[in-house]
């Protein structure tokens, strides 16, 4: 068979052998030579164009580009070397590849070699006027509105019906018809993708990727800690027009904030990290697989905020689009707020609109309508609002935005960086809620019950505002349209060849812009009760300090009777410590130290916790009607979620606890045990326990009328005798001055007054603790008009009412 080799196979075999032969030769005569130049190349390829060659491209016409010229000197000089030139393959015969290899064009596992249309360049997206990625942003508020709100008579006259509409591709009222159309080809792109190829996309594409959760729950967290820090800390510190905090901590006032629509709940838990147990939380959303998942909250203190889910509460449906719903929430709020509202609301309501992104804001439109309705029946004069849009080209849509320019002092929609810039996601801001939008508030009320009755009908609510109206109003229509003109989609996210280099970078320059920690999310550490106060306290000899009783002898130690705080008993006082959620702990403060679990209650406290209490058995009613519940009443604290507070004065002391308390009461959940803060009274006012006190029949007492104290909430309890705490330190002493009719301080050994309290002034907790009296109300002791065994050997409300008043006659 190898005889048979035809001619041309032999005539091939003895040029490849020459073909060998010759390269060596040309290999060490090209070691010589100058490496831009190859002299043993033929005749016939040196009158080809050059890949490299400086001869080469000095002899091409000027007008003409090389297709190759867009790489660096380098790679050309490198080809150069090995022979190549434009328009010819490399090899001696030029036989070889003429075009470059392409850069393989293959996306997803969806078969070989297709293509998804709109990623080709045929957008022809410019690229020249892309701003730099960088942490800082710009606000643009609309401008200030001087229209006065509409009274019901005027607003009942805007509302229009029309036939029911599902496109969108003429909706150019608020933006011109090159940027609807663009932005509509953009989104049908993203119907060819797969969820994998969409994420690898963006992961490249977007700078601002890789900033996601970090230590929250979610992105959506980490946007609030984005807009909170572009509007001023506006949500977590939130201020009136002067620039005047609209909480008022010395009071003891909470932040009050609501969530809704916002199931996991990232945006409570970036406030509540920053707030802590300053912050109480109110949320609605829609039960199920959208519903709040408070232990995921790692960064913070979940028990600081309260889900009620409308009519039903706890047991509700969460469903902001029912009316009952919303008033429900709304008239909880209230109930909870002192009647006055929430500081702030944030919503951020949205839902699948797979295969129809293109009519998203049409098909989120009542959505919309009622986070917008909620806030302004949740909110108080001066409060704050932010809440998730999408596009803004319907007049609907537009129209509501018009309402709450009218009803807020300024108005701004943006969208923050960590919100992707492929989707159609903005957030409209509304600072300073104006008096008087009862109206409006009413109206959308209306608006929303007309929707629910027309959702299976061809008829819809078009317009809640009408166009004229709008377009009147030309501060607030110029505005609307430059910001959709300024909002055109960014296509770097779907030319998925592109990446972002700096992402890293810019994740650390935000983070630290934002006062955001840049580490990792991770679970809170687990903790025993020994170990955790250990490491919340370093002496525990403060702890065991025997409790002084109060009697004839010890008396006379009360003489500083402005010193001293009063404080009802119910119980055994003992110290309580919490690592989160229900691991609760208690100790009688007796060594050896042995922390037990608070069993058969019902409680959530923040970790790092700890506490001064009583556990008291609280009676409501008489009689057979009568109920019981076990209560923990706070006497002092140390600890408060992290906060040591033991070295303020304890009226600042009991102040902090009050608020802690509103922070953590779960007022909608019944079924858990009750805490609240003892009533605190001065020595000098004792007159004021006395007539809290009163004969009641309990059901083990047989009948017989029993000593009762009746607190602030009409609950009482079976008191066991009075607290008596000491407040001021040692040499420190309080007087009263007749002559300026003030209160000061004085210094028993260098003889100095003042009407301002010294630092060294305040009892901290361990000296409070340590010089405490009990005046114990046992048989034989008179506190009650009603009781006639009298013990000389003991003291009874006389005697005491007769020593403080003789002491406030001095």
């Amino acid at each position: 068979m190898k005889r048979r080799i035809d001619n041309a196979a032999a005539l091939q075999h003895n040029t490849k052998r020459n073909r060998a032969d010759s390269s060596v030769e040309e290999e060490s005569e090209l070691s010589s030579q100058d490496l831009s130049q190859n002299d043993s190349l033929h005749d016939q390829e040196d009158e080809k164009p050059g890949f490299s060659s400086t001869a080469s491209f000095d002899d091409q016409d000027a007008s003409q580009t090389s297709s190759f010229s867009i790489y660096n000197s380098v790679s050309q000089k490198l080809m150069a070397k090995m022979g190549f030139r434009e328009g010819d393959g490399l090899g001696k015969f030029g036989q070889g590849r003429k075009e470059i290899v392409e850069a393989s064009t293959q996306r997803g596992r969806r078969g070989l070699g297709l293509k998804v249309q709109g990623f080709q360049g045929e957008l022809n997206v410019d690229w020249r006027d892309e701003p730099e990625p960088s942490a800082t942003e710009k606000v643009d508020w609309f401008p200030e509105c001087t229209t006065e709100i509409p009274d019901s008579d005027e607003l009942r006259e805007w509302l229009i019906l029309g036939q029911r509409k599902l496109k969108i591709n003429d909706e150019t009222e608020f933006c011109t018809e090159d940027l609807l159309h663009t932005l509509l080809r953009c989104k049908s792109v993203f119907d060819n993708l797969e969820g994998e190829e969409m994420r690898r996309a963006r992961t490249r594409s977007n700078p601002y990727e890789v900033i996601r959760g970090g230590i929250f729950l979610n992105r959506a967290a980490m946007k609030m800690a984005n807009i909170d820090h572009c509007f001023d800390s506006m949500f977590t510190n939130p201020k009136d027009s002067q620039g005047k905090s609209l909480t008022k901590d010395r009071e003891g006032e909470l932040l009050y904030f609501g969530d809704v629509c916002a199931g996991p709940g990232g945006f409570s838990e970036y406030i509540l990290w920053r707030r802590r147990w300053h912050a109480k939380g109110f949320g609605m959303t829609l039960k199920g697989p959208c519903d709040f998942k408070l232990e995921d909250f790692y960064a913070a203190p979940s028990e600081l905020f309260e889900p009620y889910y409308g009519e039903g509460g706890v047991d509700g449906d969460g469903d902001i689009t029912r009316p009952e719903n919303i008033t429900a929430f709304k008239n909880f709020v209230l109930e909870n707020t002192d009647k006055r509202g929430l500081h702030c609301l944030m919503a951020d309501g949205g839902f699948s609109v797979e295969g129809q992104e293109n009519i998203q804001e049409i098909l989120s439109k009542q959505l919309l309508l009622c986070q917008f309705l909620t806030a302004l029946s949740t909110l108080r004069t001066g409060g704050h609002f932010v809440c998730k849009t999408f596009d803004l080209f319907t007049p609907f849509s537009v129209g509501l935005v018009y309402l709450l320019y009218l009803c807020f002092e300024r108005v701004s929609l943006f969208k923050p960086v960590t919100s992707r810039p492929a989707n159609s996601e903005r957030y409209v801001v509304c600072r300073g809620l104006k008096p008087g939008s009862d109206a409006v508030r009413e109206y959308l009320f209306r608006v929303n019950l007309k929707l629910n009755q027309l959702r299976d009908s061809d008829t819809d609510v078009t317009d809640v505002v009408p166009l004229s109206i709008i377009k009147e109003d030309t501060d607030f229509y110029h505005s609307m349209v430059n910001f959709n003109e300024r909002s055109k989609p960014w296509l770097r996210f779907m030319l998925t060849t592109l990446s972002e280099l700096r992402q890293a970078d810019i994740r650390k320059e935000c983070l630290k812009v934002w006062g955001v920690p840049d580490k990792a999310r991770v679970a809170p550490a687990s903790s025993d009760p020994k170990s955790k106060f250990h490491e919340l306290n370093s002496d525990v000899e403060s702890f065991q300090c025997k409790l002084s009783p109060l009697n004839s002898s010890t008396l006379e130690k009360l003489r500083h009777i402005l010193d001293h705080r009063c404080i009802v008993g119910g119980g055994e006082q003992i110290f309580l410590l919490a690592l989160g959620k229900s691991q609760i702990y208690t100790w009688d403060g007796k060594m050896p130290l042995r922390w037990r679990k608070l069993e058969n209650f019902k409680l959530e406290l923040p970790r790092d916790t700890l506490l001064s209490v009583e556990i008291v058995q609280e009676l409501k009613g008489e009689g057979k009607a009568q109920r019981r519940i076990n209560a923990v009443h706070v006497m002092d604290a140390l600890v408060l979620n992290g906060t040591d507070v033991r070295d303020k004065h304890f009226n600042q002391r009991i102040q902090m606890a009050e608020k802690f308390v509103k922070a953590v009461a779960k007022p909608s959940r019944p079924d858990m045990n009750p805490i609240r803060v003892k009533e605190v009274y001065r020595l000098e006012e004792l007159e004021k326990i006395f007539v809290r006190l009163e004969m009641k029949v309990t059901k083990s007492s047989g009948g017989v009328p029993r000593l009762s104290y009746t607190g602030r909430d009409d609950r009482h309890f079976l008191p066991t005798g009075l607290y008596i705490v000491k407040t001021v330190s040692e040499p420190w002493t309080m007087a009263y001055s007749k002559n300026s009719m003030k209160k000061f301080f004085f210094n028993k050994l260098t003889k100095e007054s003042t009407y301002d309290m010294p630092p060294n002034a305040a009892a901290p907790f361990h000296v409070c603790h340590a010089e405490r009296f009990f005046w114990a109300w046992v048989d034989g002791v008179i506190v009650h008009d009603s009781q006639t065994r009298v013990d000389p050997e003991k003291l009874s409300k006389d005697d005491i009412m007769s020593f403080t008043h003789a002491l406030n006659q001095l």
